[in-house]
């Protein structure tokens, strides 16, 4: 009976590990091809320095899209630079306040200017 118990258990486990393993989203999206890092505060100051360059920034996630993830934003001081998933994950993973590292190139958005990401990997 005991082992019945145990090998029961053992298959539990294992199918719970399984779902969790394949409901899980996955933390990077896109290729990243060794572009040149910048900080995301030069961007925000001098967007047109960075227009169709391609850069690595990093930084933490904030205000993110709340209903799909397609996009989120980077802060630097008061200031906020919009990065742009929607070519690469359309429904990224919800990830406020975590760092995340994009690879991309600053185009003109509404008026001002946003990164556009090729790459990004979430923490």
């Amino acid at each position: 009976m005991k082992k019945i118990l145990v090998l029961c258990t053992l298959i539990i486990v294992a199918a719970a590990v399984s779902l969790w393993r394949a409901a899980a989203k996955p933390a990077r999206f896109g290729s990243f091809t060794g572009a040149p890092k910048a900080e995301v505060a030069s961007v925000i100051a001098d967007p047109k320095a960075y227009l169709s360059r391609t850069v690595e920034l990093e930084g933490v996630v904030s205000a993110q899209c709340k209903s799909m993830g397609c996009y989120f934003f980077f802060r630097s001081g008061k200031n906020a630079l919009r990065v742009d998933l929607q070519e690469i994950a359309m429904t990224a993973p919800m990830r406020e306040g975590r760092r995340a590292r994009v690879e991309g190139q600053t185009v003109p958005y509404d008026g001002g200017y946003q990164f556009f990401a090729n790459a990004v990997e979430f923490e």
